[in-house]
């Protein structure tokens, strides 16, 4: 049985678009004028200026932007032009749906917050696809906006009789290149939508973590230093009346300090472990299997270290997968397995337990498939009934920069 986690993603757009396109038809064209047609020919005859006002912009703007590409100021220029038509774009829209009844999804704005420096961010805005079909959309309508104009008026005046019908063609066409043109990017608006499910899967996880650390240091290391605290206050006390009781008092509190020592060092080892930052990923999984239940065979082999982030998932994911074994599996013995193919950093961890892990089976699977989805990861479960158990996961690969090595040390 194998289980895969589905790339987060979003079939909310083709789906509201195909419904839309059933339910924003009009009514079929008659003879008579209705509310309708007149909407359908108002739209047309508007086409000619709203297409001279957008070509206008498209050309003046766009133009000035490739010309200037020799320039610094062009590149900035052009991601400008094409945030514009943008705004084109959405008037377009508003129009198409005031007057053909044409319902479309707005797009995503581009998520420029979080795509890093100044450059990153003039490049996403100079690929953005949506602006771009705008342009394309602007072109078109210029000669499409003269021809319904003249057509149009014409009508009105010599073939009035057959006008909704002339009108309901041409107004068609413009819902079809209203759909095609400035319809949201489907892989766009997939990569926002994976995007804001990850933001959420990565603040729920380290709210968690935040819990988790504050209980173990309200319920362990905290009690345990209150009593210290009170029993010291006793001993010194009693340290003139009674020596024999304050040594004893001195003694027990002595002990108390070194399980308090000994509850920081656990908790310190769950947050980042001194090994993973010192000695990497070898070293710090050797000391991990150590404390399995369970014979564990770990064979890391990377040429070099991958970027803290991505050396600290890796940890906790072979972390909890051998505690599931320790405490689930039945199993005599397993290995782990770490490698790098390309620009991925591979995991495996295989038992020869009783099997029948699922991810929703309660062991934390679940969170651990989240948590490498949230940085593009995979996470594939295959666990058959009766055994053996091989959990296979992928990160993306990135290197260690001088600055993450400097904070190491």
């Amino acid at each position: 049985m194998t289980e895969r986690i589905p790339s987060s993603g979003t079939t909310g757009t083709s789906t509201a678009t195909a419904a839309a396109g059933q339910d924003d038809r009009p009514p079929p064209p008659r003879l008579a004028y209705d509310r309708d047609t007149w909407k359908e020919i108002a739209h047309l005859l508007a086409n000619l200026p709203v297409a001279l006002l957008g070509f206008t912009y498209v050309v003046t703007v766009l133009f000035t932007g490739f010309g200037l590409t020799i320039t610094v100021i062009g590149f900035p220029l052009l991601a400008a032009g094409l945030m514009g038509a943008r705004l084109l774009g959405r008037m377009e829209r508003a129009r198409a749906g005031a007057l053909l009844g044409v319902r479309v999804d707005e797009p995503s704005r581009l998520p420029l917050r979080g795509a890093g420096g100044l450059l990153q961010r003039l490049w996403m805005s100079l690929k953005d696809p949506v602006g771009w079909r705008t342009v394309l959309y602007e072109f078109i309508r210029l000669p499409w906006g003269v021809l319904t104009f003249a057509i149009t008026l014409t009508s009105l005046f010599v073939l009035w009789p057959v006008l909704p019908f002339i009108a309901r063609g041409l107004a068609n066409a413009d819902r079809a290149m209203v759909r095609a043109l400035l319809s949201p990017s489907d892989e766009l608006e997939r990569r926002v939508a994976e995007l804001e499910s990850d933001r959420g899967v990565v603040v729920d996880t380290a709210a968690a973590d935040l819990r988790r650390i504050e209980r173990d240091l309200h319920d362990g290391a905290q009690a345990r230093l209150v009593n210290l605290a009170m029993g010291l206050g006793l001993a010194k006390e009693k340290v003139l009346e009674d020596p024999d009781a304050a040594a004893a008092m001195v003694e027990e509190a002595h002990g108390e300090v070194k399980l308090a020592l000994q509850e920081l060092r656990d908790l310190a080892r769950g947050i980042h472990p001194a090994v993973l930052t010192d000695r990497g990923l070898d070293a710090a999984l050797s000391a991990v299997s150590s404390r399995c239940t369970v014979p564990v065979k770990v064979t890391v082999d990377l040429p070099a270290r991958p970027a803290a982030a991505i050396e600290g998932i890796a940890y906790f994911t072979v972390s909890e997968l051998l505690q599931n074994v320790s405490k689930h599996s039945a199993a005599r013995s397993a290995s782990v397995d770490v490698w790098r193919t390309n620009d991925r950093l591979l995991i495996q961890v295989w038992d020869d337990g009783r099997g029948g892990a699922r991810l929703d089976g309660g062991t934390g699977m679940k969170g651990l498939a989240d948590r490498l989805d949230a940085v593009d990861g995979l996470f594939v479960l295959e666990s058959p009934e009766g055994g053996p158990t091989t959990v296979t996961a992928e990160l993306p690969w990135r290197d260690r920069t001088d600055t993450s090595g400097a904070d190491d040390r």
